[in-house]
């Protein structure tokens, strides 16, 4: 499309009625009158040939085209906010921000704990971390991602940062009782926390753990369900439960002894954290350095692969 005939106002008027879900509340939000707003979508639509909402009473909801292209343009116009301030703020010195999304125990259990040394060795580079379970294009439209996938093909730059390989932590006490005892009663005997997966039933990770275990009559469709592995070890911690989950997310944990391994068991889940990038950005100076600085920080022990023995 020749840039003479982009259409700014519309681009902004979807925009706000997307992140609002609301013409109304995006009217408002925009100074403009809700017919102005529902003209611009209209005027879009017709434009692209394809609806961006799905309208029905006391309800808007984007269709699929419209979630493809609504992080998008909240990106553009975030960056262009952005510049706009660093360029008002020149006489402070240049500064960029980054929008990083992150799953939230890679989050909190990694990566917060070592920004702190990025932002020694690259103070003019700001850092937005995201870490809200949602899922979607680029990751709710961030510079860079992290996210946690099986291999696949995707239009983006995938930079693997660490294959997964899960084992049973749980708290001491817990621990105790596998003495004298198989892996099979063990399993059987206590609460077994699930960790959400997409596309995957609850059972999908235990089930490789009998299965590898040679005791697949134990029934795994017990316990308790989360959202995340922090949460499900978090559990464990109160002294209850199975946590299966990646003890390279938890080593501080482990090396403090409140979780402990109770058998010598590792599987390969077949997922890994994966560094996503859009392959529009490779040239950005900022999402360059910081991706170069992460694949660096755990291409080291204890992750890299030589040391997952």
């Amino acid at each position: 499309m020749d840039r003479r005939w982009l259409p700014l106002n519309a681009l902004r008027a979807f925009e706000a009625a997307g992140r609002h879900r609301s013409f109304t509340a995006a009217a408002q939000s925009l100074l403009v009158t809700q017919s102005a707003v529902s003209r611009h979508v209209i005027g879009l639509e017709d434009l692209i040939g394809i609806p961006l909402f799905e309208r029905k009473p006391h309800q808007l909801a984007l269709t699929d085209a419209g979630r493809r292209l609504l992080p998008v343009v909240t990106r553009a116009f975030d960056r262009i906010d952005e510049a706009l301030e660093e360029v008002r703020a020149e006489r402070a010195g240049p500064r960029r921000s980054l929008r990083v999304a992150l799953p939230h125990t890679f989050a909190h259990q990694l990566a917060v704990p070592i920004l702190k040394d990025f932002r020694a060795e690259h103070p003019d580079i700001g850092i937005d971390i995201d870490s809200r379970i949602v899922s979607g294009p680029m990751e709710r439209g961030a510079d860079v991602a992290v996210i946690y996938s099986e291999p696949k093909v995707t239009d983006r730059v995938l930079d693997l940062l660490w294959m997964v390989r899960l084992t049973i932590l749980c708290h001491p006490d817990v621990a105790a009782r596998a003495e004298g005892t198989d892996l099979g009663r063990f399993l059987a005997a206590h609460d077994l926390l699930h960790v959400r997966l997409e596309d995957r039933p609850k059972t999908y990770l235990w089930e490789m753990v009998t299965r590898t275990a040679g005791c697949p009559e134990v029934k795994v469709d017990r316990g308790l369900v989360f959202d995340t592995a922090q949460m499900a070890v978090q559990y464990a911690l109160s002294g209850e439960g199975l946590a299966l989950v990646d003890p390279l997310l938890f080593q501080a944990e482990i090396a403090a002894g409140r979780l402990v391994r109770p058998f010598d068991l590792m599987i390969d889940d077949g997922y890994g954290y994966y560094l996503a990038t859009d392959p529009d950005d490779l040239g950005d100076t900022a999402v360059s350095v910081f991706r170069s600085w992460l694949i660096r920080r755990f291409s080291a022990p204890p992750f890299a692969p030589e040391r997952r023995a």
